[in-house]
């Protein structure tokens, strides 16, 4: 639940997705205290078409859980298997990989290289965030 609230500052989004009925995986939501959304997928369409059903407990079938670090454009950039405990990524490696997805979709990542300082300094403003938008254009482009 902190994480997530790192991850907002970062403009990084979070999504749980469970084999659980709507009101289970709203009532596991709200015993977290997390405000990040929450879907159900009781029909297990997820798990099917990703075949990622935990065989080994074919009384309730659930998925296996996993952990996916997507691109701009919902490229996957690494999955992590979370089967057993410690395939589950910890918050270092999750912050170690939006801090390689952000530097690889921001030009901008680094401001302190000469070539940044001299096109700020020449007007050249397009390579630096919100890149030649204006704010109104990029909050209008957001779900």
């Amino acid at each position: 639940v902190q994480f997530h609230r790192e991850m907002e500052v970062a403009y990084c989004r979070l999504v749980t997705i469970s084999t659980d009925s709507l009101s289970e995986t709203n009532e596991y939501r709200t015993g977290v205290g997390a405000h990040w959304p929450f879907l159900s997928d009781a029909g297990r369409t997820v798990q099917k078409d990703l075949d990622i059903a935990e065989y080994t407990d074919p009384v309730h079938n659930p998925m296996i859980p996993h952990t996916i670090i997507l691109e701009p454009g919902l490229v996957v950039f690494k999955i992590y298997n979370g089967y057993w405990f410690l395939g589950r990524p910890t918050l270092e490696e999750l912050r170690q990989d939006l801090r390689a997805v952000t530097r690889k979709c921001r030009p901008d990542w680094d401001i302190t290289d000469a070539e940044h300082k001299a096109a700020w300094s020449r007007g050249e403003k397009a390579g630096f965030y919100p890149y030649g938008k204006s704010y109104v254009t990029v909050f209008g482009e957001q779900d």
